[in-house]
């Protein structure tokens, strides 16, 4: 079994900013909503704030599994600049996530070999739903990405991949190594993007159970995940910037997938 569910480049902070719209605001509106087992992707509570309803919905975030955040003033003033939250607020998911097991077994089902894409440490919503659009036009039979410091499925996201989010399965994940161990385990091949790869993305076969590993805009794929790659693959530059957009290496990478798994 698979663990457990665990953007701007320049600013880090714009990163976890939500629609209002996918919020619920005020200490009293948010354990109601716990209390509903709504769907919440996480609690932000401005430091320092304490009381009796701030423990009790520390509580029942805990009950529920719903990690707890607390941030400085500035960034929960970046977050939403509401003064009447009361020093609290719930981000809504917009989507339901599924465990890695049920990704594989839809594949089984449909009698195709897993065709996965992973997203390791994604910031950027707009990115992730760019991706999230290509992996559903490419067949991917679902999308992985970490619980932590990784954009999640809004609205911005779910408005970017032009509804693709409502077709393909994600999982999110504690350990995305870990995670890749266990699908080497299970005789995938895992294929990871690195500008310094000796092979072209060209170069490798795709076919049979396959991970396409995307890395974070900035940094790539981080060490301990790249450790679990079978092959990492570049894709040739020939002007002056230094390296794609990750959605546009993305679909690269899993349109040469189709290309070898289908023989077009």
């Amino acid at each position: 079994m698979f663990a457990a569910q665990s953007s701007t480049d320049n600013h880090p902070a714009a990163n976890d900013r939500t629609p209002a719209a996918n919020m619920v605001a005020g200490r009293i509106p948010v354990m109601e909503a716990l209390k509903a087992e709504t769907l919440i992707e996480k609690i932000v509570i401005l430091a320092g704030v304490k009381g009796g309803a701030i423990e009790r919905i520390r509580g029942l975030a805990k009950q529920n599994r719903v990690p707890v955040m607390d941030v400085g003033k500035q960034r929960f003033r970046e977050l939403v600049s509401d003064t009447t939250t009361q020093g609290v607020v719930a981000i809504v998911g917009t989507k339901r996530y599924v465990e890695v097991d049920d990704i594989l077994e839809a594949a089984k089902k449909r009698g195709e070999p897993p065709f996965l894409l992973v997203l390791d440490e994604i910031e950027d919503p707009h990115n992730l739903g760019a991706l999230i659009r290509t992996a559903e036009c490419a067949g991917v039979h679902g999308v992985i990405i970490p619980k932590h410091h990784a954009a999640e499925v809004t609205t911005t996201v779910a408005k970017t991949s032009a509804g693709a989010s409502e077709y393909v399965p994600v999982a999110k994940v504690v350990n995305v190594a870990n995670t890749l161990e266990e699908l080497k385990q299970k005789g995938f091949w895992i294929i990871g993007t690195d500008p310094k790869a000796e092979r072209l993305y060209t170069e490798v076969d795709y076919a049979g159970s396959i991970a396409i590993v995307i890395g974070n805009e900035g940094k790539g794929i981080r060490p301990l995940v790249k450790e679990k790659c079978d092959f990492l693959v570049k894709i040739p530059l020939f002007g002056s910037i230094e390296s794609l957009n990750a959605s546009v290496a993305g679909a690269l990478i899993l349109y040469e997938g189709v290309r070898k798994r289908k023989k077009l």
